[in-house]
């Protein structure tokens, strides 16, 4: 910038025809930036005449035809971009990605005459930006996430955003506010880097006819960012999607959030849910994951992907599954599984399109799991069965969904949840000889709508011999049903809780003689703001260990490979603690293992407490009672409002010989609890201070014998050599990533 507040760059106006009122604005306000020159885009015949120029700026208030620009005018543009020079593309020029050939996903969500939460009045709208990129030259100047650029508008105005969709080459620099509410799934600003060059796209609330205090200085600050990225080819660029293996490493690397764990799995940024498709093929385990690229909120899903040979450190991999533009899957790649079909790797998924959920086949390509070919006659099974009564809703024509595929004397065998009209939850059998021709077998079992569950997610049939074992989420937590499965019909005798807590979408496979490997998702408790802040959402169970006990009972411990992992030692002798006494090892941290054997005694309640501030004002006791309940006490877990305080528990644990063994691991916000080898809770907590890392154990109302108490710092599971990452055990901060 100069003296006067103008840059040095020479920008074209793109143009066709006569000028909009809009694009008469826009250009005026540009001129107060740069120099300005109009372009007719008749006069583009090639890449020559548009060379002069650092950037080029094209603003549309009307739709885009074929008629538009010609087609020589379109690959000028397009060399241009691709040989170093900087584009923007607002409004209605968005839509014009695909012929451009920067993206063949253009915007989904279009709309001519968007008036910006007009019946709530005048209200601000803006720009809700991801807090990986909030440093980023495009913003520069702004030091809130949230930036209002506009108020609702007198007339209306063009909206174009990537809602359902995400783009395939681009990264979604910022979704929207409007009127103080995050709109996050309107992904509005996007950025691309095809060959040497850098495309920025506004699709909405940058509008120039009806500018105003207090927005203009607002404008003017965007403005400056995004035409100093496009013109400056030293500054910055956006690496694009799909991400490799090394971006989604180095996106890992550059957040520095102490809620985010070290050595359970998340995503490098943005959402993640079920674990999908877990498999161990060729001595590696592969654990695939819902996952949106596009923000931590749930929407546009993807598979993600991540590999490990132990178990305990995990490497990011290459997005495995992405929603085809007009197939089966367009609006989503849903839950699934995997088994191998003749050797070779082959995922079951939802496939999401319109109100459809249908069942769809894909194959590995290559021995990485990296690469999958979708079946051409996807999907698999289009006929949802009607004769029984399956439940809908607004969003969907049939709640059909989630895959639990396995084979056993050459008969493949296909569970899918749902939900009946007239019952509750359940599991529906298919059967079939290819994997591609399935016939309906019926209800495997169908469940009480009031004890069980109005639908089940993610079933999973579980063989332990002479017992077998349903496992389903029921829009609440994880419950299983114990039983005997006959190739039709399941008899079910016996059923229970997996996990009291966050934990959901359970996915196991076998693992030794009458062994599971299970996974779980363990959910967020903070708000949608809180995790739009941070830049990530969802958290991965450590690896667990499933078996039948003779009582009918699923047993639940994590499997010992996470050992690998522990550094610093602290062991406690055997005492006994009387009413108010509190012990306070030296070991602390956010990144810790627990292990705690006790007796109860004549005492009313024994105290595990972890998250805690040195004077006590964040703290998260985990209190077992003389009645054998546990409970999490959130109540002070945070002196944020984000998360919540509501406390959970385990009704009733019952003791080995009068003995508790409770089995805790930390992890930024995440506490998993094992009691007894028998009983899970996975429960989250969000800690604000720096300090609130210490551990204390204390007896209520009578004497509690501690027979062992041993700590562990446990090292990260993603990069054990970077000491970034490492260190976030010890150095909070509140940044985010993408």
């Amino acid at each position: 910038m100069d003296d006067n507040g103008t840059s040095s760059y020479t920008v074209g106006f793109l143009t066709t025809g006569e000028s909009t009122v809009e694009q008469q604005h826009a250009q005026a306000f540009l001129e107060s930036l740069a120099t300005v020159e109009a372009v007719a885009f008749d006069a583009v015949e090639s890449k020559n005449v548009i060379d002069e120029y650092d950037l080029l700026w094209w603003h549309r208030d009307t739709p885009v035809s074929e008629e538009t620009i010609s087609a020589d005018a379109l690959s000028a543009l397009t060399s241009y971009v691709e040989e170093g020079g900087g584009l923007y593309l607002g409004l209605y020029a968005l839509d014009a990605v695909d012929s451009l050939g920067i993206d063949p996903h253009p915007p989904d969500q279009i709309e001519s005459t968007y008036v910006p939460n007009h019946t709530f009045g005048q209200q601000p709208a803006g720009f809700l930006i991801k807090a990986r990129y909030e440093e980023s030259t495009v913003f520069d100047g702004f030091s809130a996430l949230r930036v209002n650029t506009q108020h609702s508008r007198k007339q209306s105005t063009p909206r174009l955003a990537y809602h359902n969709r995400v783009p395939q080459n681009g990264d979604v620099l910022a979704s929207c506010v409007v009127g103080g509410e995050d709109r996050p799934a309107e992904n509005s600003i996007i950025a691309w880097s095809p060959g040497r060059g850098r495309v920025l796209g506004v699709g909405q609330h940058l509008v120039f006819s009806e500018l105003s205090e207090p927005y203009e200085d607002t404008v003017r600050t965007l403005v400056t960012g995004l035409v100093s990225h496009l013109g400056d080819s030293e500054e910055e660029a956006f690496s694009g999607r799909p991400k490799t293996s090394d971006e989604l490493t180095e996106m890992r690397v550059e957040q520095a959030d102490t809620h985010q764990p070290t050595y359970h799995f998340t995503p490098p940024a943005n959402w993640m849910n079920d674990p999908n498709g877990i498999v161990e093929y060729d001595g590696t385990y592969h654990l695939f994951y819902q996952y949106n690229p596009a923000g931590p909120y749930h929407g546009s899903i993807h598979w993600g992907h991540a590999t490990s040979d132990d178990l305990v450190h995990w490497e990011d991999r290459p997005v495995a599954l992405a929603p085809d533009l007009d197939g089966p899957d367009k609006d989503g790649c849903w839950s699934g599984c995997t088994v191998l079909d003749d050797g070779q790797p082959t995922v079951v998924y939802t496939g999401g399109s319109g109100g459809d959920q249908t069942p769809c086949l894909a194959r590995a390509t290559d021995d990485s799991l990296d690469e999958w070919e979708k079946h051409p006659g996807n999907p698999v099974i289009e006929d949802i069965p009607e004769e029984l009564g399956i439940l809908s809703n607004d969003e969907w024509n049939a709640e059909f969904r989630d895959h639990d595929v396995w084979q056993e004397d050459g008969t493949w065998y296909h569970l899918i949840g749902t939900g009946l009209e007239d019952g509750g939850g359940a599991a529906i059998l298919y059967t079939s000889d290819t994997l591609t021709e399935w016939e309906l077998v019926g209800p495997l079992l169908v469940g009480d709508r009031h004890e069980d569950g109005p639908l089940w997610e993610c079933p999973e049939l579980l063989d332990f011999g002479e017992s077998q074992v349903l496992q389903v989420s029921n829009y609440d937590k994880v419950v299983y049903f114990v039983g005997t499965f006959d190739g039709t019909s399941f008899d079910r005798r016996a059923d229970g809780t997996l996990d009291h807590g966050n934990y959901y979408a359970a996915q196991s496979i076998p693992h030794g003689e009458g062994q599971y490997l299970s996974w779980g998702w363990i959910r967020e408790d903070r708000d949608g703001a809180a995790q739009w802040d941070s830049g990530w959402s969802g958290v991965m169970s450590l690896p667990r260990i499933l078996s039948l006990d003779e009582a009918d009972t699923l047993r639940v411990r994590p499997t010992p490979e996470i050992e690998a992992l522990r550094g610093h030692h602290q062991s406690l002798p055997k005492q006994t603690l009387s009413s108010g006494d509190s012990v306070c090892p030296e070991t602390s941290g956010s990144a810790l293992e627990i292990q705690v054997t006790f007796e109860l005694g004549d005492a009313e309640a024994f105290e595990l407490v972890v998250g805690e501030s040195p004077d006590g004002a964040e703290r998260t006791p985990i209190r077992y009672s003389c009645e054998n309940e546990l409970v999490v006490d959130r109540s002070a877990s945070s002196e944020s409002t984000a998360p919540s305080s509501d406390p959970q528990c385990i009704p009733s644990i019952s003791a080995d010989d009068g003995l508790v063994t409770l089995h805790v691991f930390v992890d930024g916000s995440v506490v998993e609890l094992f009691a007894n080898e028998r009983e899970s809770l996975s429960s989250r907590i969000y800690p604000t201070r720096e300090d609130s890392t210490g551990v204390s154990l204390n007896a209520i109302g009578g004497d509690v014998a501690i027979h062992t108490v041993d700590i562990w710092e446990l090292d990260s599971a993603f990069s054990p050599d970077d000491g970034k990452l490492a260190s976030q055990q010890a150095s909070p901060t509140n940044s985010g990533m993408d």
